[in-house]
């Protein structure tokens, strides 16, 4: 093999594994996501409810994480693993049956949603640091590629194959591909993979410990302005995530199918970004390709669709959006991961989520309710308008359209102002 030598299978062995088996799980559960918020548009026809599905599954994340993240540093990352993708799964079995029996109603997602993602809040920081404790350092960079690589692979298959499923076998039929690909995840890393531990001494509480990772991000002011630079771009992504359903499926040229797509195109443009980011050199600075990276995918992107009606350039503005965004995900993590000391990444990655991911939440809110009850509205009311006929077409979807405008000029500002105050922090890596 060229893009991974032979000698460093056995180096990568368990990593390998848990990366393999856990992409196969979270693309079943992004088809159930995506197949549950199909079928919560259909029943309400409201971007702002289809993006409370999300925004249940991140408060608990977003509220949580803090002390979550600290007690993991304490417990034993493999069995925390096991326990909260038990929980998970279990939560969708629900969603199965209750749709099953012709009993699902939209308050059951949300709650079964807020469920997972507690369960969520304590499995992702123990991950991340059980990846550092089974990976060389030197293979961090490499690693991190293949991570994007298989998100990227999961935005493509996600939608094409949830659409085709959900048309052929409804949400039952996804929610059942789902828990399989869990089965094998799950008996993977039960049986084949062997998670070294790094459990601290310390006996703390978790809120003594959450803020020792407060107080570590408060001394590395580098860290702390890219975890809230990353918390403006992805209160724009989510915003964005929330706007595209209701700006695709009512277009002339839109629907479902071509949500699915379009939103496929993100994927294809992170494969290629991770391929890149696998094997490009280490570069001069990463801090300026973070945000560098940042300017061009949130510059370009979202202008393109708000002025555009066709789906090829819709899919040209996710391609062109989404192609460096491995890059600089690479290049974030290996900082992270050379700057917080193995025992400390428990509690300083929990810090991270609460602060980088707080946002997203606030933007699904955000980006429904300004489709719903501010931009659709003033489209309605003064669409005629030649201007504004001309940059955002008519009818609904609309509005929609509009508000892209803004997330392009909002995402654009946030990068820029942030470019100027990193330029004063110097990275230094080993």
């Amino acid at each position: 093999m060229n893009y991974i030598k032979k000698n460093e299978l056995f180096e990568l062995r368990d990593f390998l594994i848990l990366w393999s088996t856990q992409s196969v799980s979270q693309l079943g559960s992004s088809m159930t996501a995506f197949a549950l918020t199909l079928w919560l548009y259909e029943k309400t026809g409201s971007s702002l409810s289809t993006a409370a599905l999300t925004i249940c599954s991140y408060a608990p994340y977003v509220l949580m994480s803090i002390f979550a993240g600290a007690l993991t540093d304490r417990w034993n990352k493999k069995k925390t693993m096991l326990c909260c993708d038990m929980f998970a799964v279990i939560c969708t079995i629900i969603v199965f049956v209750l749709f099953r029996a012709d009993c699902l109603a939209v308050w059951h997602l949300y709650v079964l949603n807020a469920v997972s993602g507690l369960m969520n809040t304590v499995q992702q920081p123990a991950s991340e640091v059980a990846m550092t404790l089974i990976i060389s350092e030197k293979y961090y960079q490499k690693t991190s590629g293949l991570r994007s690589l298989s998100g990227a692979l999961i935005s493509i298959l996600n939608p094409l194959i949830a659409t085709a499923l959900y048309a052929f076998a409804g949400p039952g039929g996804v929610i059942a591909v789902d828990v399989g690909s869990f089965i094998a995840a799950f008996t993977a890393l039960l049986f084949f993979i062997k998670i070294p531990e790094n459990k601290s001494d310390k006996r703390e509480s978790a809120c003594s410990l959450a803020k020792e990772g407060l107080l570590f991000l408060k001394e590395n002011p580098l860290i702390m302005t890219l975890i809230l630079f990353m918390s403006g771009v992805n209160l724009i992504a989510s915003a964005f995530d929330a706007v595209l359903p209701g700006y695709v499926i009512p277009n002339l040229k839109g629907g479902v199918s071509v949500l699915g797509i379009v939103t496929s195109c993100s994927g294809i443009a992170m494969v290629i970004g991770s391929l890149a980011a696998s094997v490009l050199p280490k570069p001069k600075n990463r801090v300026k390709v973070i945000y560098r990276t940042m300017l061009f995918s949130l510059g370009t992107e979202n202008f393109l669709l708000a002025f555009s009606r066709e789906p090829v350039l819709w899919c040209i503005g996710q391609v062109i959006g989404w192609i460096l965004v491995p890059v600089m995900n690479a290049n974030l993590d290996v900082i992270l991961r050379t700057t917080i000391p193995v025992k400390l990444q428990g509690r300083v990655y929990a810090c991270r989520n609460t602060l980088q991911f707080f946002t997203i939440p606030i933007g699904l809110f955000f980006g429904g309710f300004m489709v719903d009850h501010v931009c659709e509205p003033f489209m309605s009311e003064y669409g005629g308008l030649s201007i504004l006929k001309t940059f955002f077409g008519t009818g609904k979807g609309s509005g929609a359209a509009l508000m892209m405008f803004i997330l392009g000029v909002s995402g654009s500002f946030i990068c820029i102002m942030t470019g100027r105050k990193l330029k004063k922090y110097q990275y230094n890596e080993k």
